[in-house]
């Protein structure tokens, strides 16, 4: 019997190459499906559930009990606004007749990046309402046994979204 050590050599390379390369396929593939779900929440929970519709099930589907809205204030003073507080003012608008929003008050964003790291996220993201891009968000999650909450959401008013 001949043993043909390049054969040998290459078959072996191969097989290592293989070995390797798996996991990463199969972490590329669990990484966007877990960017998907992202914004799956992110579009249900905030777009449709708490901009547009004032939907409670919504809201309460994808945010954490804990989650708070931070902004600036004068100087420097955080202000921070919980996701009870902002539910109800959603709900308050709902049986105002101010929601379900729709055609120039109708809230829609576009995903900028979503980074995944373990149970941890962040994603950027624009904002508009009717066609005018009006904030960036940026907005933080955790992954818990039943799926991705939105915890905490900080943002940017663009300048011409104050005119």
């Amino acid at each position: 019997m001949k043993f043909n050590l390049s054969r040998i050599t290459f078959s072996l390379l191969i097989a290592i190459s293989i070995i390797w390369y798996l996991p990463v396929v199969g972490q590329t593939i669990n990484s966007e499906s877990e960017k998907q779900a992202i914004k799956e929440v992110i579009q249900e929970s905030y777009v449709e559930g708490l901009q547009n519709e004032g939907d409670a099930a919504k809201i309460d589907a994808g945010f954490h009990p804990g989650f708070n809205l931070l902004g600036i204030g004068k100087g420097d003073q955080i202000w921070k606004l919980p996701i009870y507080t902002w539910k109800e003012n959603a709900l308050n608008d709902l049986k105002n007749g101010k929601k379900p929003k729709s055609g120039d008050d109708l809230v829609t964003v576009n995903f900028l990046s979503v980074d995944v790291t373990g149970t941890a996220a962040v994603v950027k993201l624009e904002f508009f309402v009717g066609n005018k891009k009006t904030y960036v968000d940026y907005i933080s999650l955790y992954k818990f046994e039943n799926g991705w909450k939105i915890v905490n959401k900080i943002f940017y008013k663009l300048p011409e979204a104050n005119e």
